[in-house]
C-alpha cells in the first residue's frame, strides 16, 4: 500500500482514528489513516511510535481530523481538528447528568450544530468560507459557553461540577481545533470517515471468533482491507479487485481523488 501512502501525504485533509483488535491472546490497534478516496491501515499498540509507523501522519502538513486521542500531539508539523461528533456526545453526557447546572453545555452543543449547519451551506453555495459576521458570532458564542461553564462550576465540589469544569477548561484550550469545521471549509465536521473505515476491523472480529490467532494475520488483514477499501472508494468491485491483483498485479489509485 505504498501507493495508497504516498497520495495520503499529498492530500490537504485526511482523517484518522484508531480501534482495539485482539490477536493472539493480547489488546493490540489498528490505526487508519484515510480520505474520502483512500485508506491506509496498519497494526501496532497505541504509542505515538505506533501512529508514525504507518509511514503517513509523520510530516504531514496538512489537516488531521481526528479525535481527542494525546497520541497524535506530536505530529506538529501538521494542522489539527476535532471531531465534532465526539465533542457533541461529551457535552450530551455532561448536560444529561445536571441540565440545571451544565446549561453551558447545551449552549456549546447548540453552537457546533448550528455552526456546523452555516458550514455546510456555505459549501454547498461553493462558498470558500464563512462570512466575517458569522465567525465573529460563532467565536463570540463559543466563548460565552465556555466563560459560563467555568464561572458554573469552578466553586462547587460536587462529582458533576468538575467534570464540567474539566471540560470547560478542554474547549477553552483547544478552541481552534474544534472549529476548524467553521474556520476552514475544506474540514469536515466529524472524523466519521476514519471510524467507518476501521469499522470492518470490530466486524470481522466479531464473526472469527473475537481474536486473530497471529500477530502476522492481523497485519495481513490491515493490508487486504487496506486495498479493498480503496478500490472500493474508487468504485471498483472488490472480486475485481482481487482478481487483479491475482493476476496482472495490484490495482493502484491515479491520484488523490478522481479526476
Amino acid at each position: 500500500m505504498d501507493r495508497a501512502r504516498e497520495l495520503l501525504r499529498q492530500a490537504g485533509v485526511l482523517y484518522a482514528d484508531e480501534t482495539p483488535a485482539r490477536a493472539n491472546g493480547g489488546l493490540h490497534y489498528v490505526h487508519i489513516a484515510c480520505t474520502e478516496f483512500l485508506t491506509a491501515l496498519h497494526t501496532g499498540d497505541r504509542t505515538k511510535e505506533a501512529i508514525d509507523a504507518g509511514g503517513v501522519l509523520p510530516g504531514y502538513t496538512g489537516t488531521i481530523v481526528r479525535d481527542g486521542y494525546a497520541g497524535y500531539e506530536h505530529l506538529a508539523d501538521a494542522v489539527h481538528a476535532w471531531c465534532g461528533a465526539h465533542s457533541l456526545r461529551d457535552l450530551a453526557g455532561l448536560y444529561r447528568f445536571d441540565p440545571e447546572g451544565q446549561v453551558w453545555a447545551r449552549s456549546m452543543a447548540d453552537l457546533l450544530i448550528w455552526a456546523n449547519k452555516q458550514a455546510t451551506a456555505a459549501r454547498a453555495d461553493g462558498q470558500a468560507s464563512l462570512t466575517d459576521s458569522q465567525l465573529d458570532q460563532i467565536r463570540s458564542w463559543y466563548r460565552g459557553a465556555v466563560a459560563k461553564g467555568i464561572s458554573d462550576n469552578q466553586h462547587l465540589r460536587s462529582q458533576i461540577a468538575k467534570d464540567g469544569l474539566r471540560l470547560a477548561r478542554r474547549f477553552r484550550g483547544h478552541q481552534d481545533m474544534i472549529l476548524r469545521f467553521a474556520t476552514d471549509l475544506t474540514v469536515g465536521f466529524t472524523s466519521n470517515e476514519a471510524e467507518r473505515g476501521v469499522r470492518p476491523v470490530k466486524v470481522q472480529q466479531r464473526t472469527s471468533g473475537r481474536c486473530w490467532r497471529t500477530l502476522q494475520g492481523l497485519a495481513d488483514y490491515a493490508i487486504v482491507q487496506s486495498y479493498l477499501s480503496t478500490a472500493t472508494k474508487w468504485g471498483i468491485d472488490a472480486l475485481d479487485a482481487l482478481t487483479q491483483l491475482f493476476t496482472t498485479g495490484p490495482w493502484l489509485p491515479a491520484a488523490v481523488r478522481p479526476g
